[in-house]
C-alpha cells in the first residue's frame, strides 16, 4: 500500500468531523477535534499505536497537543520542540505552530473561543484527555456559548485505520525487595489507612508508574519505561488487578503472595464496567478516590457518586525513596557515570587522533554499549540525545540517519542520556568541546555551570514546592539578557520513568507538588540554546537531603541537595574569570568526589585511556 501523506490524512481526518452526530442529529460534524499526546494513563512517553499526534502530524516530540477543524491545523508544544516541530510537519504548510510558554501564545481555549463559529462542537476522545483538562476547557467552551463532546470513536484511530500498530502485551516480572525496599503488603497498608481517613469506598489508580510501584512489578510496554499497561482499584478489603493474568508471570504472582496481598484480575478493558458497578454501590457517605490526571471517561463513570479528587497517596510515596532505593540509586548512578567516562574519553580519543569518524548516531550507539557492560543494565531510559553543533539547539533532537553528522573538534557535542537499571533509573547531560571554543560559547556555558552550581547548593524550607527554586537556576542568565524555555528540574523514578511527578522544578506552576522533602530526587538541568549555531544544557540528579543550618525558624526544617551524578564537567569551556571563589570550590570539591569514587572502578589495562582522562579533567581550577 502506498504511503498516506500528511495532508492525505488531514483531508480524511476532516471528512470524518464532518459526519459525527452531534445531540443525536447525523451529519451535523464537529468543528475541531483535540488530539493529545497521551494514551488512557496520561503517558508521558507512547508505545507505537498511542501516538496519534505523530500519526497526523508527523511530530515525534513527546508533548504536543493538537487542534484540527476545517481549514485549520495547529499544535501546540513547549520551547524544547519549536524547531524540532517545524521540521517535522507534514505538510508544512498545513500546521501552524503554537509556542507554549510565549506570552503572545494562545491557550488552546482561548484559540478555540477566538477562532470557532457561534455554537460549534468540539469533539475529543474522553480516554485520552485528563479529568482537570477536560473541566478547565469545558468551563472556557461552555462559557463562551460551545460545547465540548466526548467521541464515541477516535477519529485518528479511523484514519490510522489497519496501519495502527497492535497493543503491546510483554510479560510482566517482579522488581524484587532488594530493590522495592517495601513490600506490596506496606503499601497497600499505607493506602488503606488514608482511604480511611478520607471515607474512600475505592482507591482508583490509573498512572503506569503507580501501578508497577504498588505491585513492585515491572514490564515493557512502553519504550523506555518499565512499565505495563493496566489499572488497579484498591478497596478496603481487596485489591483488584485489570490486566490479562496470564501476562504476570509466575515468579511476579507469586512475590504477590509473598507480600502480603492477594490480587483479583480482571481483564484489561473490564475497568469501565467495574468501576461503574464500584460507584453504584456506594452509600451518601462513601467516595471514590481518583487522581484529577486519570482520565475524564473514568471520572465519568463514578457516576453521581461523591469523589475524593486528590493525587493518589502512592504518587508522593514513590517520590520519596526509601533507604533501599536511595542506595539502589547512588549505586545506579556510580556505574552510570563509569559508562560515561569511558565514552567521553573514547570519543575525544577517536577526534583528536583522528582514527575514525564519529557521528551522532554511531557515538550514541557506542554509549549504549558501555552503559551494556553496566551490572543491573535493562536499557536506556531514553532516546540518546548525541547532538552536535545547530543540533544542540534542538533541545530534544534525536539523530536520525538522514539527519547525523560526525563529532568533530569544531563545534560543541551536547550529549544528554540515560539508562535503566534494575536498582535505579539515571538521566545526565554534558556538553563538551574538543576544539576552541569561541568566548561567547564559554560565557554561555559558564552561566549555565552557575546556575547549575546556584541550585545544587541552594538551602530551602521543608515542603516548599520545586516552582520557587527555578529561578535560582536562571539569574546569571537572565543578568545578562539569556534564558531557556523548558523546565529546570523534573523528579526521577526508581527503576520507573524517567521523568517522575509530581515534583518539578519549573517556570511552569505544578498544583500537585507536595513539597520538596527528604528522599526525593530531581534533575537540576539549565541549558542555553543559540537558535541554529549551539546548545549548552548540564544535568545532574540530585537528591533533597536534610540542611544543616544555624537556626531554624519556627522549626520549619530546611533541605538542600546531594549531587548523585558523578561525570566531570569540561573546565576547558570555562571562563573561570566569571566565578566566584565559592563556585570554584564547589567544582573542585564536585571533581574530587567524582575521581575517588570512580578511579578505583577504572582499573586495569583495558581502562587506561578512561583513567587519564578522568584524572585530567577532575584537576583542580584557580582563577
Amino acid at each position: 500500500m502506498a504511503r498516506r501523506t500528511g495532508a492525505m490524512k488531514l483531508a480524511k481526518l476532516r471528512e470524518l468531523m464532518e459526519t459525527v452526530p452531534v445531540g443525536g442529529i447525523k451529519g451535523k460534524g464537529i468543528q475541531a477535534l483535540i488530539v493529545d499526546s497521551v494514551d488512557a494513563h496520561q503517558s508521558e512517553y507512547l508505545r507505537k499505536r498511542d501516538k496519534r499526534v505523530q500519526f497526523i502530524s508527523s511530530f515525534t516530540g513527546s508533548f504536543g497537543t493538537a487542534i484540527v477543524t476545517p481549514n485549520e491545523a495547529l499544535l501546540w508544544t513547549d520551547g524544547r520542540y519549536y524547531m524540532q516541530a517545524l521540521a517535522e510537519f507534514d505538510p508544512p504548510e498545513a500546521w501552524t505552530l503554537m509556542r507554549e510558554g510565549l506570552l503572545d501564545t494562545p491557550t488552546r481555549a482561548a484559540w478555540l473561543v477566538s477562532n470557532l463559529p457561534p455554537k460549534s462542537t468540539v469533539g475529543a476522545d474522553s480516554n485520552l484527555m485528563s479529568y482537570i483538562d477536560w473541566a478547565v476547557l469545558h468551563a472556557s467552551l461552555t462559557a463562551a456559548g460551545h460545547c465540548l463532546m466526548p467521541l464515541d470513536e477516535n477519529l485518528i484511530d479511523k484514519v490510522w485505520g489497519d496501519e495502527q500498530p497492535g497493543a503491546t502485551d510483554n510479560i510482566v516480572l517482579p522488581q524484587p525487595l532488594k530493590f522495592s525496599g517495601s513490600t506490596v503488603g506496606d503499601k497497600v497498608r499505607i493506602c488503606k489507612e488514608d482511604m480511611s481517613k478520607n471515607k474512600a469506598k475505592a482507591l482508583v489508580i490509573t498512572a503506569l508508574d503507580e501501578v508497577a510501584y504498588i505491585l513492585n512489578l515491572r514490564g515493557s510496554d512502553i519504550p523506555y519505561n518499565p512499565v505495563f499497561f493496566a489499572y488497579v482499584i484498591l478497596t478496603l478489603n481487596e485489591l483488584h488487578l485489570f490486566i490479562e493474568k496470564s501476562r504476570v508471570n509466575e515468579e511476579a504472582q507469586q512475590q504477590l503472595t509473598d507480600e502480603g496481598v492477594n490480587v483479583v484480575y480482571h481483564a484489561y478493558n473490564d475497568i469501565h464496567v467495574f468501576l461503574k458497578e464500584i460507584a453504584s454501590s456506594c452509600t451518601s457517605d462513601e467516595k471514590i478516590w481518583i487522581s484529577n490526571g486519570s482520565s475524564y471517561a473514568l471520572h465519568t463513570d463514578c457516576g453521581e457518586t461523591k469523589k475524593h479528587v486528590a493525587i493518589t497517596p502512592i504518587s508522593v510515596m514513590k517520590a520519596i525513596k526509601n533507604d533501599v532505593e536511595i542506595e539502589a540509586m547512588k549505586a545506579a548512578h556510580i556505574r552510570d557515570a563509569v559508562a560515561l567516562v569511558k565514552y567521553f574519553a573514547w570519543l575525544e580519543d577517536q577526534i583528536k587522533n583522528r582514527k575514525e569518524i564519529i557521528t551522532e548516531v554511531s557515538g550514541a550507539t557506542r554509549l549504549e554499549k558501555f552503559r551494556q557492560e553496566q551490572k543491573y543494565f535493562k536499557g536506556l531510559s531514553f532516546p540518546t540525545i548525541s547532538s552536535v553543533g545547530p543540533h544542540g539547539a534542538i533541545i530534544h533532537y534525536l539523530p536520525t540517519a538522514e539527519t547525523d553528522v560526525p563529532i568533530t573538534d569544531k563545534e560543541l557535542y551536547l550529549c544528554d542520556s540515560g539508562a535503566q537499571y534494575q536498582d535505579g533509573t539515571t538521566d545526565v547531560t554534558r556538553t563538551l568541546h574538543f576544539g576552541n571554543p569561541t568566548s561567547f560559547e564559554r560565557e554561555c556555558f559558564t552561566r549555565v555551570f552557575k546556575g547549575q552550581c546556584r541550585l545544587s547548593r541552594t538551602i530551602f524550607p521543608l515542603m516548599i514546592q520545586g516552582n520557587y527554586l527555578d529561578t535560582l537556576a536562571r539569574e546569571n542568565l537572565w543578568s545578562v539578557g539569556l534564558n531557556y524555555l523548558h523546565g529546570t528540574g523534573h523528579g526521577v523514578g526508581s527503576y520507573l520513568n524517567v521523568h517522575e511527578g509530581p515534583i518539578a522544578i519549573s517556570w511552569r506552576q505544578y498544583p500537585n507538588d507536595p513539597g520538596l522533602q527528604p528522599g526525593m530526587f530531581l534533575s537540576n538541568e539549565p541549558g542555553y540554546y543559540e537558535d541554529e549555531k549551539f546548545g549548552v544544557r548540564l544535568e545532574n540528579i540530585e537528591l533533597v537531603v536534610k540542611a544543616n543550618t544555624p537556626y531554624n525558624h519556627k522549626n520549619r526544617g530546611f533541605l538542600t541537595f546531594e549531587t548523585v551524578t558523578l561525570v566531570p564537567i569540561q573546565t576547558k569551556l570555562l571562563d573561570v574569570s566569571l566565578l566566584t571563589d565559592d563556585e570554584i570550590e564547589y567544582l573542585n570539591n564536585y571533581h574530587a568526589k567524582c575521581l575517588n569514587i570512580l578511579r578505583p572502578l577504572l582499573q586495569g589495562l583495558e581502562n587506561v585511556n578512561a583513567l587519564e582522562w578522568l584524572e585530567r579533567e577532575t584537576k583542580p581550577i584557580s582563577k
